[in-house]
């Protein structure tokens, strides 16, 4: 009996184990997932801002250095809001795609935490 006993422990003591370091990995993983989309929220707030300095002549860009940030930012953000621009109706010069956009990774976010992670915990 002594040896069952301590298999079923030494077992236990291993899936516990293992369901600890699973919960571990999936937190890391949710934690750089969010990570990635708040570091993309601030990119896209930064690309909207420096579209509006762009367009009212605040910025120089004839400038090499501003244009290269602008075409990074142009380029890491249009895949994105392209589809956004497709959808919503044409609203004159007013582009509201950036906003829908952090409306819905604010959702992503939200709904990773508040449903995902607890469903996975």
């Amino acid at each position: 009996m002594g040896l069952h006993r301590a298999l079923a422990r030494l077992v236990a003591n291993v899936y516990m184990s293992v369901n600890n370091e699973l919960e571990t990995a999936m937190i890391a993983l949710f934690q750089t997932i969010d990570l990635a989309l708040n570091l993309y929220t601030w990119i896209l707030i930064g690309s909207a801002i420096f579209s509006w300095l762009y367009a009212f002549n605040v910025i120089n860009s004839s400038n090499q250095f501003v244009n290269s940030v602008g075409m990074f930012l142009y380029n890491v953000t249009e895949p994105v809001l392209r589809p956004i621009r497709r959808v919503l109706p044409n609203l004159g010069g007013i582009d509201i795609s950036p906003i829908i956009l952090l409306l819905i990774i604010f959702f992503i976010r939200s709904f990773m935490w508040n449903t995902i992670v607890p469903m996975v915990m």
